[in-house]
């Protein structure tokens, strides 16, 4: 038997007990009372029991729960820093990688501005020796065709 029903057979008997007339008084069935009392009596350490085991379980339900909620925020805080320094290594090699760019392409121009030069410089000087020796050729054939 549970706690609110003793209480509630008690309250029961109560009310339909006899009354004295002209007072505020009533006959009781002397056993029965008793016997009602002797099982909440009973039942109350049961009942103790049981809400203080309740408590201790909402408590530790409470601590793990707060536990787990500061494990799931210190887990989140650390993705964000994850997060955070991955997407700033990111921004950063970019910019890296673009100055990369940016001189290999002015390597690229300088190289074939620089080959462009040296080979201009090769005709060049091509054109002016074949230049010396088209003039060469052009006396030899002038002295050949005089000593005729």
């Amino acid at each position: 038997m549970d706690l609110l029903s003793a209480l509630n057979e008690l309250e029961e008997v109560i009310e339909n007990s006899s009354k004295i007339p002209m007072t505020r008084k009533i006959l009781v069935d002397e056993e029965r009372v008793l016997d009602l009392l002797d099982r909440i009596r009973t039942t109350i350490p049961e009942e103790i029991r049981q809400s203080k085991w309740i408590i201790q379980e909402r408590e530790k339900v409470l601590s793990d729960s707060q536990r787990e909620a500061v494990r799931i925020l210190e887990d989140a805080k650390r993705q964000v820093e994850i997060k955070a320094d991955d997407s700033e290594v990111v921004r950063q090699a970019k910019v890296v990688a673009e100055e990369i760019v940016k001189k290999a392409e002015a390597v690229g121009r300088e190289i074939r501005d620089g080959a462009r030069s040296y080979a201009d410089d090769i005709l060049k000087n091509m054109e002016e020796s074949l230049g010396k020796i088209v003039t060469q050729i052009q006396q030899g054939r002038n002295e050949l065709n005089s000593m005729k």
